[in-house]
């Protein structure tokens, strides 16, 4: 331990063996504490309302009540932080809008566990959850393989859409968040520039400013501006500043366009 209380932690799973299993993985960790488990989801809601765990390793599918239940039933009385622990790997999504903020499937791999209750750790360390929606976001990618690449994942009012990456005309910083400009609206999401450069890709994509990226298909014309610099103008008539360590990157635009 590092002077600091552990995180309490309840096993939630109506298997024996499958709460044996995850006491036994966790055995060493020496930042949880397990404090009980649960073999339904009525004794689940008891647990959680007396003993007020930290993180609760829930199951989603048991007999009667499941685990989305038993996240109904407790949402007046107390919040943990949530790792599902399922076979089912269908309940991505809703397991995104409850903000689980991990996704382990079974059969448990150990490290994947692991990196799950240690992502739990932070969280709970930190006491906040204002970055659920990046962790969600990457949760779905985990769980589905990033199957398609083409669509960003957004959460807004308890619900999921996904934002296709031909209809993102540009993006720009706005805090410790990015704000996603299309032509319906814009969506603002809890990634950095860099990770949502990553998603975007270098093919239709471009970074003018440490602060904006452009799909280079709404790019309508581009201004030359003082010190070298350029004003690239969008089909909408928006206009946006390059910096100066992206100049590079507006030349090539130019020299491909000539």
């Amino acid at each position: 331990m590092t002077g600091r209380e552990p995180v309490r932690t309840l096993i939630v799973d109506d298997e024996p063996l499958a709460r044996r299993r995850l006491r036994a993985l966790l055995a060493d960790e020496q930042d949880i504490e397990i404090v009980g488990e649960a073999g339904n989801g009525s004794a689940a809601v008891r647990a959680i309302a007396e003993k007020k765990p930290d993180l609760v390793l829930l199951d989603i599918q048991m007999p009667g009540k499941g685990g989305f239940d038993v996240l109904h039933e407790i949402r007046d009385i107390h919040q943990p932080i949530v790792v599902f622990v399922t076979a089912h790997d269908e309940h991505a999504i809703r397991a995104f809008e409850v903000e689980a903020v991990d996704y382990v499937l079974k059969p448990v791999v150990e490290e994947r566990l692991r990196t799950a209750v240690r992502r739990a750790i932070i969280r709970r360390r930190e006491q906040s959850r204002s970055d659920f929606s990046t962790a969600m976001t990457r949760l779905l990618e985990r769980v589905h393989g990033d199957a398609d690449p083409g669509r960003i994942p957004v959460r807004s009012n308890g619900r999921v859409t996904f934002v296709s990456l031909d209809e993102i005309e540009w993006v720009e910083a706005d805090r410790d968040l990015v704000k996603l400009h299309t032509r319906r609206g814009s969506h603002v999401i809890r990634l950095t520039m860099a990770e949502i450069e990553a998603r975007l890709g270098v093919r239709r994509f471009v970074r003018l400013h440490r602060s904006t990226i452009v799909n280079v298909g709404c790019i309508r014309e581009i201004q030359p501006w003082f010190k070298g610099d350029y004003v690239v103008v969008l089909t909408d008539g928006t206009k946006l500043r390059t910096g100066r360590t992206y100049r590079r990157a507006v030349q090539g635009l130019i020299r491909g366009g000539a």
